[in-house]
């Protein structure tokens, strides 16, 4: 007898547990109950950064129980991320999802909280979402919602599609206690900048502004659609605007290259790519299209 829809579906979820199960990884970092982690690159594990609270003695666990130690590479309490260095290879590496979260989405959160093994929570992606500030003066530009049950030790884990690739790692540093979803791709970018760097550079303009809306004789003049823009509405003394030329009643249109249309645009802009680096800055200067080039400096 064939099985039906609901066994397959049983077992598929299954099989993703086991799979993304073995690139789980117990991590202790802390005094209290140890939290879960994601072995995304051979001697590399992504975690959430506020379940790190020593940077001394870490110990990371993997599915076969091994005991590895584990040191810091970079983190970041913007993203609530952190990335530590194995002093072996783990055994098996976490494959990030091609394709984005969908809403309606089955989905399973898992964790390794103990070394009796794997847990799972299953749950559907009930928000998607973004860019949003983190309270942490970081800023997400996307973030993935479930109704799934975010257990004690799962932060650091990963949200698992039902073919066992990973849709990003969950957390509840970031919510006020509730737990969310960093997407994958946003989770990866951000962990290769933190073993570049450490640490997440955050540029500071130094305005003050209010979202307009762009005239469409205008946008022509920009030679794209953008119906708004950020109107500047003070600029401090001795700041990277003051210094570059942006005077209040410029309308900043674009930084690097890429529009911007509300604050919080403007502020996922000044990040690793632009920090402390000359940045063009493109306004509209008396109704007409200018680029001042401006060091950004590092928040």
């Amino acid at each position: 007898m064939n099985k039906n829809v609901l066994m397959e579906l049983s077992d598929a979820l299954a099989d993703a547990a086991e799979n993304a199960g073995k690139a789980t990884v117990l991590v202790n970092a802390r005094r209290r109950m140890p939290a879960s982690g994601i072995a995304y690159a051979k001697d590399l594990v992504l975690t959430a950064d506020h379940i790190v609270e020593q940077e001394d003695d870490i110990k990371v666990v993997l599915a076969d129980g091994a005991e590895i130690p584990a040191r810091v590479a970079g983190r970041d309490s913007g993203s609530d991320l952190a990335v530590l260095k194995l002093e072996h290879a783990a055994a098996a590496v976490a494959e990030a999802t091609g394709s984005p979260a969908r809403l309606g989405q089955i989905a399973l959160a898992l964790a390794r909280p103990s070394r009796d093994g794997i847990e799972a929570s299953l749950g559907t992606v009930s928000a998607i979402g973004g860019p949003i500030r983190t309270g942490r003066g970081g800023m997400l530009e996307r973030y993935i919602r479930t109704d799934s049950i975010s257990y004690p030790g799962f932060s650091g884990g990963p949200l698992v599609a039902a073919d066992g690739t990973v849709l990003g790692l969950n957390t509840s540093g970031l919510g006020n206690g509730a737990a969310i979803t960093i997407p994958a791709d946003v989770a990866w970018k951000i962990a290769d900048a933190l073993v570049r760097h450490g640490r997440i550079k955050r540029g500071y303009l130094g305005i003050r502004s209010q979202a307009v809306e762009i005239p469409d004789t205008t946008q022509k003049l920009l030679k794209r659609e953008q119906a708004l823009g950020l109107l500047v509405v003070s600029v401090e003394n001795n700041s990277p605007a003051s210094g570059g030329g942006l005077i209040v009643g410029d309308i900043l249109v674009a930084v690097a290259g890429v529009p911007v249309h509300n604050h919080d645009e403007l502020f996922s802009r000044l990040n690793n790519d632009v920090a402390g680096k000359s940045t063009p800055i493109e306004i509209l200067h008396g109704g007409q299209p200018q680029t001042l080039n401006i060091l950004i400096s590092e928040r």
